[in-house]
């Protein structure tokens, strides 16, 4: 259910479709084998093909689903799962998977995504994830300017030409390998994913309780398997000296920015300045673009660390709540080795709903 979406946005199926299948299973030897159409169906909330203003109720059928392999789980948490945190917090859990701390859940947050990207894309944002680390493999990013939407888009096509959604190709055979041996040893591995929007215009944000960046964390902390979120620079920040961490300030005309010939025009409304008037723009991106809780205009870039799959098949230490007593576990089932190349739409869906929400109020916060 997606509330707060302004009517006269064009929306079918066939949109939302198209990012559910980026995350769907079974895509690829490196996935989870588990074969889900996620056909999406649009209950409510549009008409004609244009969405209304009303809620927008959205549904996706299970129908691959073999509950009998979570059988001996029952009683015995996963290590490295949310088993025992829920049994804590309700003192009663559905063993069965495919619940609020699977992997599943997220198809929703893709479905929602998909609408706020059409909406973004409407007012000149775009948004490109893309895996950097898998286990102990680490990609090369293009170093071309990527702060323009054409770049952008051939980031895009890069990242999604081999199954492990890694822009960099040689990086990307050595992460299929690696996986490939993590598999076969019953393991799984980790890995981080960046999230890249540009096109955001200056002036995006709160200044203390909702800064654009800590919305931003908390959507992306609030995926399961993240263990945590970095913007620009991230963690390098406690390594350098003010003189490498400010992004120095240079002119810019307004005027330049927002005229046709741009690649990227900014909406006069959204851009922070009138036409004619003066603007800037920045020489560096350290701040990831955002400074004070609200946009500066530079592309936003996000990092996430996902820690590896913890349902493995390779024996692990447990506990059985029914007799309190260590036994051993190991788990059946259909799961994904690692978990970056498939988190990538999703961690993109959950970018585009706090800069969709951000825009909004940003349309309210001027005469």
């Amino acid at each position: 259910m997606v509330d707060g979406c302004p009517a006269g946005l064009p929306l079918d199926e066939d949109a939302v479709q198209k990012e559910l299948d980026r995350r769907k299973p079974g895509q690829s030897a490196i996935s989870t084998q588990r074969q889900e159409e996620d056909r999406v169906e649009i209950l409510s909330g549009t008409f004609e093909g244009t969405t209304t203003g009303t809620p927008i109720s959205m549904m996706i059928r299970n129908k691959d689903a073999k509950s009998g392999a979570y059988d001996d789980l029952k009683d015995k948490p996963r290590p490295g799962h949310a088993d025992y945190t829920y049994h804590a917090r309700y003192g009663i859990r559905d063993h069965r998977g495919g619940g609020r701390s699977s992997g599943r859940e997220t198809a929703g947050r893709v479905a929602a995504g998909a609408i706020a990207k059409k909406f973004l894309a409407q007012n000149g944002i775009n948004l490109a994830g893309y895996v950097v680390e898998l286990g102990s493999v680490v990609a090369k990013v293009p170093s071309e300017d990527l702060s323009s939407s054409s770049s952008l888009f051939r980031l895009k096509e890069m990242t999604e030409a081999n199954p492990v959604r890694c822009p960099d190709p040689i990086a990307a055979e050595r992460m299929v390998a690696s996986l490939d041996r993590a598999r076969k040893e019953g393991d799984s591995l980790g890995g981080a994913a960046e999230i890249l929007a540009v096109g955001v215009p200056p002036g995006l944000g709160e200044p203390v309780f909702d800064k654009l960046d800590a919305d931003l964390a908390k959507a992306l902390m609030s995926v399961g398997a993240v263990k945590a979120v970095e913007i620009g620079v991230g963690t390098r920040c406690a390594r350098m000296r003010g003189r490498e961490m400010n992004d120095p300030l240079l002119p810019a005309r307004c005027d330049h920015i927002s005229s046709s010939s741009h690649p990227d025009p900014i909406p006069p409304d959204f851009s922070g300045a009138q036409p004619g008037e003066k603007g800037v723009q920045f020489e560096t991106n350290n701040a990831g673009g955002i400074l004070g809780g609200i946009s500066t205009g530079a592309p936003i870039l996000c990092r996430i660390s996902v820690k590896p799959t913890p349902s493995i098949s390779a024996p692990q230490k447990t506990v059985d709540l029914s007799t309190g007593a260590e036994t051993t576990i190991e788990i059946k089932g259909r799961h994904d080795p690692s978990i970056p190349p498939r988190i990538v739409p999703v961690a993109e869906s959950m970018v585009a709903l706090v800069l969709a929400d951000h825009l909004l109020r940003f349309r309210a916060a001027r005469v």
